[in-house]
């Protein structure tokens, strides 16, 4: 079997095939712009190797595979928006190397090619593609507003953090993967397993990732340590620092999460501090274990494919450990 890297390559072939600037070039020169400004492309790759392991044409799986880069990438101009966020991927957002107006057309528009891309396919098949498509869709908008929303109030759960970046993050995943089991014919249980292996490695990901941000090592995260902590995100971390810690740390917690300090530094050390001494840290981990391992136990329905356990496992264990 082919590694990722393969079926990346194969994507961004195809995406340059697809993805031109034509007339009026003011709406598809930043289309081509973000759409060609890198990244990973881990979820199109992996509708692709969903497809090859379960003994479909990854060929097949290209137009669905660049449908769900495109709606990736137009969620990305969107929320890039409504953060004001400067930069993506090192280099100018859309909104502003253009203006904000070209970045909610072009976004717009972006999403309306993910949906012409995905017309190539027959009945019964692109009925079960588009469903697909529509519900993660709507659940990755619904996960964007809990995250908006979280930022103003203080009683957010854990189960509701868990369900806001199981949206925001996860179920794009697992749609991917879902969406290769269907191209390549294969039944509801693979079908479930694989969408169900991506919601769980998604949802320990993302914790991975706000472990990193307050813990991983600054030459290899890519980015500032303590992001978060700067921002005052209430990460998994934070919500189990403020549920386990004790009356004084919470109080110390919420008054640290009030500030914004122009010397970041002492916010930063004292909030990792407090989130080892309340054992935030410690059942962080143990949630990323247990999120990956539920995401392992789900290739078990995938026997009747040879490899394709082993190279999904292999693919999560080096996912998950990642420093950056």
């Amino acid at each position: 079997m082919p590694s990722i890297s393969f079926y990346q390559e194969e994507l961004i072939s195809h995406l340059k095939e697809k993805i031109s600037v034509k007339e009026p070039q003011n709406l598809y020169e930043p289309i081509s712009y973000i759409m060609n400004l890198g990244g990973k492309r881990l979820r199109p790759a992996l509708t692709l190797l969903a497809t090859d392991l379960l003994n479909g044409d990854y060929k097949q799986a290209l137009p669905a595979a660049l449908a769900v880069e495109v709606f990736h990438n137009f969620s990305l101009v969107h929320d890039d928006i409504l953060d004001d966020a400067p930069l993506r991927r090192g280099q100018q957002t859309v909104h502003e190397k253009w203006d904000i107006n070209t970045g909610i057309l072009s976004g717009d528009a972006m999403l309306i090619m993910a949906y012409e891309l995905l017309s190539v396919y027959n009945n019964p098949e692109f009925k079960v593609l588009i469903e697909i498509f529509n519900d993660t869709s709507l659940k990755v908008c619904e996960g964007q507003q809990y995250d908006i929303d979280f930022e103003t109030r203080e009683d957010v759960t854990i189960d509701e953090y868990l369900k806001m970046i199981s949206y925001k993050t996860a179920v794009l995943i697992a749609a991917a993967l879902k969406m290769g089991a269907v191209i390549a014919g294969s039944g509801d249980e693979q079908q479930k397993a694989l969408f169900n292996y991506g919601m769980n490695l998604g949802i320990a990901f993302q914790l991975q990732d706000d472990f990193l941000d307050a813990f991983g090592d600054a030459s290899l995260f890519g980015k500032q340590i303590g992001g978060d902590i700067i921002e005052n995100k209430k990460t998994y971390l934070y919500l189990k620092a403020k549920e386990l810690g004790s009356k004084a740390e919470k109080k110390e917690l919420a008054d640290l999460y009030s500030l914004d300090p122009r010397d970041p530094s002492v916010k930063i050390r004292v909030v990792k501090e407090i989130f080892h001494s309340s054992g935030a840290v410690d059942k962080t981990r143990e949630a990323i274990g247990l999120f990956t391992t539920s995401a392992f136990k789900e290739l078990e329905h995938l026997s009747d494919y040879p490899g394709a356990e082993e190279t999904l496992r292999d693919f999560g264990e080096e996912l998950m450990s990642r420093e950056d």
